[in-house]
């Protein structure tokens, strides 16, 4: 099978041609048909973060396909399915956390692309317990980013308890950017848009957007504040600049949701004093569950959201990772294969 492997933290990814990978016990083989290109693949591949991947290995959490093969002790039920093999790729399923609902916190989790091979070739190994089906209405090439920057943003969004007519600042408008946009319209939030490129702004326009802030020639924190100022701000932009912004931009009783991880171990300095009289909230926010994911394809299914992408072949990743460090995507990048 053809799959980008990378090998060094300093080089480009390789395409190689390498065996069909088997499934062990409680695992799927799944055909890809598409996977979307994400900034933490980049990450990963450079080895941006305190927590490096294991070299060598395959990217790829957003992977869509469908299972040819279940391994020992898996359902045969779920052969010929369409999947989508998510960051979470399985959890222990017995913590607190797993039993709870939050299994997106539990602290055995295995990542897709990251702890194991992910989705960047032909066929990938996924795990029976992590996997979410994909309902006919949505497209493997529109599932591809629902099943990171859809569920990433969607979490977001409900973790930061969005009620009608509130502001939602919504801080780089991208892959995720653009997604997070239309989940806080949904639920009747007034939305801003945060960004440098202005083809970006134009996007969020086009979605619905109440107002679009260029943070590159305006200061978006007065830009938002004489506004109204934001009742959430959710930082999907890798600048601990940012964050602070975010944070400066919000009113009394506001929600400052993180999902952003910046290069290196940043540090966001928060204000003591004005965060207990303005009853702030800072709220972390990691990916999603397969609860969270199955809602995100049923709104997609059901016609409340729009994906924005542009398609791509495996043989460009090294190019297409140098577009989105450059800034020149304006949404998402999906491969097809």
């Amino acid at each position: 099978m053809k799959a980008a492997v990378c090998t060094d933290f300093h080089r480009p990814l390789e395409l190689r041609d390498l065996d069909v990978p088997e499934p062990g016990p409680g695992q799927l083989l799944v055909k890809l048909e598409a996977s979307g290109l994400c900034h933490t693949d980049i990450h990963a591949a450079h080895g941006d973060w305190p927590v490096k991947p294991k070299l060598p290995f395959i990217p790829g959490h957003e992977g869509i396909g469908r299972v040819v093969k279940v391994g020992e002790g898996t359902s045969e039920a779920l052969a010929g399915r369409r999947v989508a093999i998510p960051w979470l790729g399985t959890s222990c399923g017995h913590c607190h956390y797993c039993v709870t609902g939050a299994e997106n916190l539990c602290e055995s989790q295995v990542n897709s692309g990251y702890s194991v091979d992910g989705a960047y070739a032909e066929f990938a190994v996924a795990y029976a317990h992590g996997i979410v089906e994909v309902p006919d209405g949505v497209s493997s090439f529109d599932a591809a980013p629902l099943t990171c920057a859809g569920v990433t943003t969607y979490k977001a969004v409900k973790l930061a308890r969005v009620t009608p007519s509130e502001r939602v600042a919504v801080f780089g408008i991208g892959g995720l950017g653009h997604l997070a946009l239309q989940y806080a319209r949904l639920v009747g939030g007034f939305t801003v848009a945060v960004d440098i490129e202005p083809e970006k702004l134009e996007l969020a326009a086009e979605l619905g957007a109440d107002q679009v802030v260029n943070a590159r020639d305006t200061d978006p924190v007065e830009a938002i504040r004489a506004a109204g100022g934001a009742d959430v701000a959710i930082v999907l932009a890798a600048s601990p600049k940012v964050f602070e912004q975010a944070l400066r931009s919000l009113n009394r009783g506001g929600r400052l949701v993180m999902v952003a991880l910046p290069a290196d171990d940043a540090a966001l300095s928060v204000p003591i004093f004005d965060t207990v009289l303005g009853g702030i909230s800072v709220i972390g926010s990691i990916v999603g569950t397969r609860a969270d994911l199955a809602e995100v394809f049923a709104l997609h299914a059901a016609g409340r959201t729009e994906v924005i992408a542009e398609r791509r072949s495996l043989e460009t990743v090294n190019d297409d990772f140098e577009a989105v460090l450059a800034g020149k995507v304006s949404a998402r990048l999906v491969f097809e294969f």
